[in-house]
């Protein structure tokens, strides 16, 4: 699969969030345990974690801060 590609998947696996987003597999957990809005969206197929890259890049906007604010 070249890079082209690998942008464009839908789905991701953890250590593809990880490569992609910068989001360690530690911090990854933390925001799936999150009881808030602040909870990492995400699917869970058996034992498997897969984030949608649309709603993880939705969830990103959403969580932004603006200029000023701590």
């Amino acid at each position: 699969m070249n890079l082209a590609q690998e942008t464009n998947k839908r789905w991701l696996n953890p250590s593809e969030l990880e490569a992609e987003y910068n989001f360690s597999k530690s911090s990854q957990a933390k925001m799936r345990m999150a009881s808030s809005k602040s909870t990492l969206p995400y699917s869970k197929v058996g034992k498997y974690i897969r984030y949608d890259r649309v709603a993880i890049d939705k969830w990103l906007e959403e969580h932004q801060v603006q200029g000023g604010e701590v």
